[in-house]
C-alpha cells in the first residue's frame, strides 16, 4: 500500500542517518508518511504587512518590513545578549537575542531590507520581539504572503539545528517525492462523500499549505475525522471480536451463599439502580462469554454490595473471586466490610497486602491454592507470581485506574480461560472519554445513592474566612460528630507556599483543647495508619488530620466535616473523591474548601463548580472542560489504541459520536472485513496499530 509513503525519513533531502535518528527519538517520525501526518499546530497570517506604529499590547505575530539601523552585544556569560534598533520609517522596534548571538550577529547587516515577523511585546515603557524570524525581503519578493505553518519540536532538536522552519522545508520536500505517484485515501470513497469529507491529498496538501485561514476548517476535520473514525474503529472491533471469541466461565447458578446473604443478612434494601446493575452482571455471566464491564458509580453509591453479591454468585458456582484495591487502607477497608457482612456465612474471606507477612501470609497462600479461600482481597500483592489459585473465576478491581495495563493483565493469566472482570471507579467517567479509552467495556451506572443520604452543602472559603471555619468545626464537634481535614504536604516546603498537615496539625490542637486531634499520612508506617483510622472509627479521635491517603476506601458514618486545605491544588476529581468521605451518614454534611484570597479566573471557576454540584457526572465533564482528557482516567495507561495527534478527545466529542457511527456501520456491514472497497482501510488500521502496543485488549 503506497510503498513511497513507507520511505524511510533518512533518504528525504538534508535528512541523514543522524537527523532521521534524532526525528524518530523526539516525534516518532520514521517514514515520508509519518513526516505528512506531523501537522502544523498553528499557522502565523503573513498575509498582511503591519506598520511599528501601529502595534499595540497583545498582538499576536505580526510581520514587519524594514531595515536594521543598530546592533550591539551586551552583558556576559549568562547575561549575554544581542540587541538591535529595527525601523520600517513608522517607528522604531528593539530586538533581543539570548541565543545564537554571534550568528545573528554576523547575519544582520546595515542598509538591508528584511521581512521580521515576531511577537511584539513591552518591557520597561519599551516596544520589543524577542527571537524574531527575519528572511531577506529581495528573495521573498516572488513568493506570496501566506499562512506560514508552525512546526511542534523539542529543545534537544533546537539545540541541533532542526526548527520549525527545518520541518517545513522537509515537509515541502516530502511532497516533492510523493508528486507523480497515485496515492491511495484511506477513508473509502463513499464515507467522504456521506460525510462531506475531503480527498487525501487535498486536506494533506492544505493543512501544511494553507492559502487562507478559511482553507482550514474544512481540511482539519477530515483528519480530525480520519484519526476518530480509526480510533472507533479499532476498539469496536476489538470488542466484536471478543464478544464473539473470549470463552468465559458460566455461572447458571444462583445458590445459597448468595441467597441466604440476600434474604436475611443484608443490611440494607437495594437501590433501583444497584437492583439494574446486577441484572446486567448476570446476564452476561450466564451466556458462556468473558464479561468485561465497566462499574461507575459515584461515591457512597453501593458500588461495594454489589461486587460482594457477584463474587458470591462466583462462589455459588464453585469458583473463587478477588477484589484487587490500589493501596491496603482501601483493601482493608473492603476486607473488614466483607468480613463483618459474611460473619454468619460459610464463605471464606483473606487479605493479602504486602504488610501480610510470614506463617499469616503463608496460609493464606496455601487457602487461595487449596481452594478453601472463597475471596481473596488485597492490593498488587494479588498478580504475584506466587498466588496461585485453585479456580478463579471473578475479578473485581478497584479503583482501576491507578493500576497500569500490564498489572491488570496478569490477573487474566490466574486461570485457563480469562476470569470475568468487573472494573470499579468512584471517579465518574465523561461519555466521550468511556468510548474511547473503555470503549471495549460494557459499562453499568449506579445513578442513585441509598435512601436517606443528605446532599453535602460545599463552601469555599479564603484565608480571610478562618474564622468561620473554625467556628463551623467547633459547632460540629460540639454536636457529637467528627471532621477531617486534609492537606496538599506532610512538612513545609519553602519552595511551596502550602500548608503543611504537620503545622496544621499544631494549630489544630492550639485551637481545639477540648478535642482529641489524630494524625495520618502516607509516610506512616502499616500499623500506626491502621491504628490512627481505628481511633477515628470509634470516635476516641474527634479531629482527622490527613493527606490524600483518606481519598478513598475510608467510611465513618459520623463524620460530617471535610476540610480541603489549598484545594486549589487538587483536581476536580480529586475533591470530588475526598467530598466523598463525609455524607455517608444521616446528617447533614458540610465539604469546605479552604483557598488564597487571591485566586485565577480558572480557580475561581472549578471551586465554582464544586460548590454548584454534587453531581460526580458534570464534574467529570467540567474537569475534562478546564484540563482535558489528560490522565482523568489513566488514559496514558488505559489503552488508547494509539495517539492523536489532531483531534481532541473534548472539543471534538460530537465529531466522535460521527466517526463511532460510521465506524459501526463499516463493521456492520464488513464483519469478515474482506470487502474490495475497504481494503485500503483495513490495510491502513493495521499500520496504525503496528505503531503502538495494542492495550485495548486489557480491562
Amino acid at each position: 500500500m503506497d510503498p513511497i509513503l513507507q520511505t524511510d525519513i533518512k533518504y528525504v533531502k538534508s535528512v541523514g542517518p543522524l537527523r532521521a535518528k534524532l526525528l524518530g527519538e523526539e516525534l516518532n517520525i520514521f517514514t515520508l508518511r509519518d513526516l505528512l501526518y506531523h501537522f502544523p499546530y498553528k499557522y502565523i497570517d503573513r498575509s498582511v504587512i503591519h506598520s511599528i506604529s501601529n502595534l499595540v499590547e497583545g498582538m499576536p505575530y505580526v510581520l514587519l518590513k524594514g531595515q536594521v539601523v543598530a546592533k550591539n552585544v551586551e552583558g556576559s556569560g549568562r547575561r549575554e545578549r544581542l540587541t538591535a534598533l529595527f525601523t520600517d520609517g513608522t517607528g522604531m522596534v528593539e530586538l533581543v537575542w539570548f541565543n545564537s548571538l554571534r550568528m545573528w550577529d554576523k547575519r544582520l547587516l546595515y542598509n538591508h531590507t528584511y521581512l521580521l515577523l515576531g511577537k511584539p511585546a513591552w518591557f520597561n515603557g519599551r516596544l520589543n520581539i524577542a527571537h524574531p524570524e527575519l528572511e531577506d525581503a529581495d528573495a521573498a519578493s516572488d513568493q506570496p504572503l501566506t499562512m506560514q505553518p508552525h512546526y511542534h519540536t523539542s529543545e534537544r532538536m533546537k539545540k541541533q539545528g532542526v526548527t520549525s522552519h527545518t520541518l517545513a522545508e522537509l515537509v515541502q520536500r516530502a511532497f516533492e517525492m510523493v508528486q507523480g505517484h497515485p496515492l491511495s485515501d484511506p477513508l473509502p470513497e463513499y464515507l467522504r462523500t456521506r460525510y462531506n469529507l475531503q480527498p487525501f491529498m487535498q486536506a494533506l496538501h492544505t493543512l501544511h499549505h494553507p492559502g487562507q485561514a478559511t482553507d482550514l476548517p474544512d481540511a482539519t476535520r477530515r483528519f480530525k475525522f480520519e484519526e476518530l473514525f480509526f480510533l472507533q474503529l479499532d476498539i469496536l472491533r476489538y470488542s466484536q471480536s471478543r464478544r464473539q471469541n473470549t470463552q468465559g466461565f458460566p455461572f447458571l447458578r444462583v445458590g445459597n451463599h448468595f441467597l441466604d446473604f440476600y434474604h436475611h443478612s443484608m443490611p440494607f434494601e437495594l437501590t433501583g439502580a444497584q437492583k439494574r446493575v446486577i441484572r446486567e452482571i448476570r446476564a452476561d455471566l450466564a451466556t458462556g462469554r468473558q464479561m468485561n464491564r465497566l462499574l461507575q458509580g459515584d461515591v457512597g453509591s453501593g458500588k461495594t454490595m454489589v461486587a460482594l453479591l457477584c463474587c458470591l454468585l462466583a462462589t455459588d458456582n464453585n469458583f473463587q473471586a478477588c477484589i484487587m484495591a490500589p493501596t491496603e487502607i482501601l483493601a482493608e477497608q473492603h476486607y473488614a466490610s466483607l468480613t463483618g457482612y459474611l460473619n454468619d456465612h460459610p464463605v471464606r474471606v483473606a487479605l493479602l497486602t504486602g504488610a501480610v507477612k510470614g506463617k499469616q501470609r503463608k496460609a493464606v497462600m496455601q487457602g487461595v491454592a487449596d481452594g478453601s479461600v472463597n475471596i481473596l482481597v488485597g492490593t498488587h500483592a494479588l498478580i504475584e507470581p506466587t498466588v496461585s489459585f485453585l479456580n478463579l473465576g471473578f475479578v473485581v478491581i478497584d479503583e482501576q485506574h491507578r493500576f497500569g495495563v500490564k498489572q491488570r493483565a496478569m490477573l487474566w493469566q490466574k486461570n485457563v480461560r480469562p476470569p470475568h472482570i468487573l472494573v470499579m471507579t468512584a471517579t465518574p467517567i465523561p461519555r466521550t472519554l468511556a468510548m474511547t479509552v473503555y470503549g471495549d467495556l460494557d459499562v453499568s451506572v449506579i445513578d442513585e445513592l441509598p435512601p436517606g443520604r443528605k446532599p453535602i452543602q460545599t463552601l469555599h472559603y479564603r484565608q480571610a474566612d478562618r474564622h468561620k471555619l473554625v467556628e463551623g468545626i467547633r459547632h460540629q464537634l460540639r454536636e457529637g460528630r467528627q471532621a477531617y481535614v486534609v492537606y496538599p504536604l506532610i512538612k513545609e516546603n519553602e519552595k511551596q507556599n502550602l500548608r503543611d498537615l504537620e503545622t496544621g496539625y499544631n494549630q489544630l490542637v492550639d485551637t481545639f483543647p477540648e478535642f482529641r486531634v489524630g494524625m495520618v499520612h502516607g509516610k506512616m508506617k502499616p500499623a500506626e495508619k491502621e491504628a490512627a483510622m481505628q481511633q477515628f472509627k470509634c470516635g476516641n479521635t474527634h479531629l482527622l488530620v490527613s493527606t490524600t491517603v483518606i481519598e478513598v476506601g475510608v467510611n465513618v458514618p459520623n463524620a460530617s466535616v471535610m476540610v480541603i486545605e489549598n484545594a486549589e491544588r487538587f483536581g476536580l476529581a480529586q475533591l470530588h473523591q475526598l467530598r466523598g468521605r463525609v455524607g455517608r451518614g444521616a446528617d447533614q454534611s458540610y465539604c469546605i474548601l479552604m483557598t488564597e484570597n487571591r485566586l485565577s479566573d480558572l480557580t475561581r471557576r472549578r471551586m465554582q463548580v464544586m460548590v454548584d454540584t454534587t453531581d460526580g457526572f458534570v464534574i467529570a465533564e467540567e474537569d475534562m472542560k478546564l484540563r482535558g482528557p489528560g490522565d482523568l482516567e489513566g488514559t496514558a495507561q488505559s489503552g488508547m489504541p494509539f495517539d492523536l495527534k489532531i483531534a481532541h478527545l473534548v472539543k471534538d466529542r460530537e465529531l466522535m459520536e460521527v466517526a463511532r457511527q460510521a465506524a459501526a456501520d463499516v463493521l456492520l456491514a464488513d464483519p469478515a472485513e474482506n470487502l474490495p472497497q475497504h481494503q485500503t482501510m483495513w490495510q491502513h488500521l493495521q499500520r496504525l496499530k503496528k505503531t503502538r502496543i495494542n492495550f485495548s485488549a486489557i480491562s
